[in-house]
């Protein structure tokens, strides 16, 4: 009987060995499925697996900068005379009703001539103050020409993302003046991926355009309207001496006017 234990086990044994050879033929055969199919996914697909690389490189700076100076130095609005209706409303702390509402007239008269005149104000004085304060920056900025350019000659700039405005693609920049003067922001601005004009600026002045005015942090938002690329609104959080925050949201309540030489004041 004995000879025949010894064949039970070596049966055993057997089975054993044949089943460990089984579950090993069995994980190739998968791992062997995971890797073709791996390698017919490279194949078939390799655009997008070295897409998803790609993504991971930021696009060049100098670049989008080149685009960006271009098209800013071919935009009509910096060639054409005209004049734009403004509406302010000024608003005291966190209440939701304004303290003033103010409707100003805006001239620009190429290259560098920017004019306002404020044509109604309603409500606290405090709120006409913040709003001559914000166009005195826009007048300065405009004397100042190519000085106070979105361009490498007045900032330098740093690559922050890519994001989507709404539904445009845009490349956010992060801009740091080279000069501490009127005129020039601490911020950022959004360019647009493809057209590479500039949508919105959201920065804070390194001169402040008036002693009462403390701190300023000021939004532009910009659209084509009349084939020239212009702010469309402007809104800002302005801390004033001794009396507090105030915000300000301005629009346009019109498209532009084309306007002679002769009629800008």
């Amino acid at each position: 009987m004995k000879p025949k234990a010894t064949l039970e086990m070596g049966s055993e044994r057997g089975h054993g060995a044949k089943a460990h050879v089984i579950s090993w033929m069995v994980y190739k055969r998968d791992s062997l499925i995971v890797l073709l199919s791996l390698v017919a996914a490279t194949w078939f697909f390799p655009d997008s697996l070295h897409g998803q690389e790609a993504k991971a490189d930021p696009p060049n700076l100098n670049s989008i900068l080149d685009s960006l100076e271009r098209t800013a130095e071919e935009n009509p609005a910096l060639s054409r005379p005209h004049e734009v209706t403004r509406e302010y409303k000024v608003f005291e702390g966190d209440d939701p009703k304004p303290i003033s509402d103010v409707r100003t007239q805006i001239w620009f008269t190429p290259p560098d001539i920017k004019t306002f005149k404020i044509t109604d104000a309603q409500g606290s004085p405090r709120g006409q103050k913040i709003v001559s304060a914000i166009l005195e920056q826009e007048v300065v900025s405009a004397k100042e020409g190519h000085r106070g350019d979105i361009s490498r000659s007045n900032y330098d700039f740093v690559f922050l993302r890519e994001q989507d405005f709404g539904v445009v693609p845009e490349y956010v920049l992060h801009i740091i003046p080279k000069r501490k003067e009127k005129g020039l922001l601490l911020g950022d601005v959004w360019v647009d991926a493809k057209t590479y004009r500039i949508r919105q600026i959201i920065g804070v002045p390194l001169k402040t355009p008036s002693f009462w005015i403390k701190d300023l942090h000021i939004t532009v938002q910009y659209a084509a309207v009349n084939e020239m690329w212009i702010p469309i609104s402007v809104d800002a959080i302005a801390t004033i001496r001794f009396l507090g925050i105030y915000s300000l949201s301005g629009h346009d309540l019109a498209p532009p006017i084309a306007v002679s030489r002769e009629q800008s004041p």
